[in-house]
Formats: structure tokens, sequence, C-alpha cells
């Protein structure tokens, strides 16, 4: 029986040698399993904080190792036990380079979603579409290189199917290249944050706050309740204002006292405006001057800074210095300057003729 054992072979390897392999492969995986764990139980017990430093990416990587690339590793340790025939060694050599090819790429795959994870957390306002796009973009260039590598190792000739690939990516960007501006157009959206959800926004003849960046398209909430859906690239092509990001108003406006001012009195309201719109908090004075004389009367010009985005919060501060300008005015015993026609009536020629002397005969005497 124990010759038999001894020299029963399978692939012209001894039982037993496979056996040991076996063995030893059972044993490797179960540490391997076991360090895993214990990795994914120490980041399940600390907080998100500590996880942001280089080595907690590291560890991130090995609590992420799938269960069948752990095999592939114990495999392959395991079958160094065997005396395998020389033929056997480019093969192994190859299965070395996938496992530990795709072992990498999983470790970059991890590291891209810590990464951008960790610039969410950091940048709480980023666009969350944006961010997929950038990591569905990094994982799609990390597989394709990877299987390409593999495919290259296990002798395939690539360079027809890169070929391939680019002629058929140009094909399909032909076909999808309204679909595609969008997405190109929501990623510059997401970069360079020309508008976030919240703002307030006015393009073209739409005025409304932004709801949502999709990858198509963008939703804004306009001011009479209804909701506009517009294309991301279409959008970008226009002028934006962007009323969130303001940090003061600047307010010029002008009123029109009549005719009839003294100049005491046109400095007494100079001053009263003056004095009204510095005691204001939230507004900073510029400047009020009698600009110039109009056919309705004497016109002042006033210039302040509403220091608040709110457009609510400016349309009080002006009606308050509206008012501040009425009582002024009339404190002063004037009235504000008013359109006026004037119609000067002129003599008819009959009036005219009735009116004007009679001629006198030089002929003949004058009557007494």
């Amino acid at each position: 029986m124990q010759q038999w054992w001894l020299e029963t072979t399978v692939l012209s390897i001894p039982l037993w040698s496979w056996l040991m392999m076996l063995i030893a492969v059972i044993g490797i995986l179960t540490a391997l399993l076991w360090l895993r764990g214990r990795v994914r139980a120490w980041l399940s017990l600390h907080s998100a904080g500590e996880h942001r430093t280089p080595g907690a990416v590291v560890l991130r990587a090995v609590a992420s190792t799938n269960v069948l690339a752990l095999f592939a590793l114990s495999l392959l340790i395991g079958v160094k036990l065997l005396e395998l025939p020389p033929s056997w060694g480019t093969a192994i050599a190859q299965f070395w380079f996938v496992a530990v090819l795709i072992q990498v790429a999983s470790c970059i795959n991890t590291a891209i979603g810590f990464s951008l994870g960790r610039y969410r957390e950091r940048h709480p306002t980023a666009n969350l579409v944006t961010l997929t796009l950038i990591g569905y973009a990094l994982r799609t260039i990390l597989w394709a290189v990877a299987a390409l590598a593999i495919l290259d190792n296990l002798g395939v000739n690539i360079t027809a199917f890169v070929a391939s690939l680019g002629i058929g990516g140009v094909a399909v960007a032909l076909a999808a290249q309204v679909v595609l501006g969008d997405l190109f157009a929501s990623a510059a959206i997401g970069l360079d944050k020309p508008f976030e959800p919240g703002d307030f926004i006015v393009v073209g003849n739409i005025a409304g706050s932004i709801e949502h960046v999709g990858l198509k398209t963008t939703r804004i909430r306009s001011l009479g309740g209804e909701q506009i859906v517009c294309s991301n690239t279409e959008l970008l092509k226009q002028t934006i204002q962007n009323y969130k990001r303001m940090d003061l108003r600047r307010i010029a406006f002008r009123f029109v006292v009549a005719y009839g001012a003294r100049p005491e009195q046109v400095q007494a309201i100079d001053q009263a405006v003056r004095q009204h719109i510095e005691r204001i908090e939230l507004a900073r004075f510029d400047r009020v001057h009698l600009l110039q004389f109009v056919e309705r009367g004497l016109e002042f010009e006033v210039v302040y800074y509403a220091l608040s985005a709110d457009y609510n919060v400016y349309m009080d501060i002006q009606q308050d210095i509206n008012l501040a300008i009425m009582r002024a005015v009339h404190a002063q015993g004037l009235e504000f300057g008013r359109g006026e026609m004037r119609v000067h009536a002129l003599p008819s020629t009959a009036d005219e003729s009735a009116s004007a002397p009679a001629p006198v005969d030089p002929g003949k005497p004058p009557t007494l």
C-alpha cells in the first residue's frame, strides 16, 4: 500500500507531492483570509478620520482583496513545492504575472475610490456627478490597460486589437457627440464650478435657482415656479450671471425735486440722505449729488452699496432710503418734480383786427 502511494503519479508528479501542495495551499489561504479579517476588523473599529494617511490606503487595499486573488496567490506559492517539468515554467510565470497585475490593479482601484472619497469629504460642495464621471474614467483606463497587458503577456497580438478599438471609439464618438458633449460639459461644470445647486443665476431670459446638475442637463427652478431643463453644453455657451456669489450690490438711483428750491434746501436734502444711509447697518454710503437740471426739476443722484447678496435685503434698504428721501423733501416744504405742459394762448387774427386802430385817410380831417 505504501509502495502504491509513493509510485502513483499525476502528470508525471508523485501523488504525495500533490497532497503536500494541497495542504500548503489550504494553510496559506487560511492565513491570508485571517490576516484580511484582522485588517477589516481594525478598520471598522477606528474612526474614518484615522483612515486618511497613505498607510490607510494600503490597509484598505488589503481589506478589499478578493478571495480568488488570495486563492491564486496561495496556489502559486504552493506550486513551488512541486517538481514541475521545465515546460511548465512559462505557464507558471504567466500565471504569476496575471495574478500580480490583477492584485495591483485592484489596489489602484481602491486607491482611486479612497482619493475621490477623501476629496468629497474635504469639499462637501463638490459636484457628485463630476466625481462619479472621473471615477468611471480612471477605472475604465486602469482595467483597459490591465486587460491589454494580460493579453500581451499571454502572447496575443494587441496591435490590431488596439487599432480596432480606436476606430470603434471614433465611430461611437461621432454617433454620440451630442451626448458626449453634454457629459464633458457636466465634468467642466463640476471642475470649474461656475454655479452649484442653490445658486441663483440668470442665463439669457432664464432666471432661477439651480436644483440639480446632471450628466446631460441642468435643472433650474424659475421665479415663476416651473422647472426649466437646460442642456449642459448650451448652458456653458452663454454668459452666466451668478447672484449667489455676489458679495455686495452697487445701487445708483435718481430722484427729482421740483424747481423753486433754494441752495440751502438742496444742501439740507443732500445731508439728510447722506446721514440716513450712513446709519443703515447693511449699507455703505458712496455719494449723493445734485446732478443736473432737467425739465421736471432738480435731479439728484445717489450711489450706495448693499452689503448683502440677498435681494430682499436690498429691497428693504432701498425702501427705507426712499421713505427717508420723501421725509427730507417734505420737511423742506418742497415737492417732487413732475412733468408739466404749459399752453400759452395766442390772440386770433379776428381779435387782432378788432383791437387794431382804424386806418386814417390822409385827405380827410380827423373827427373830433
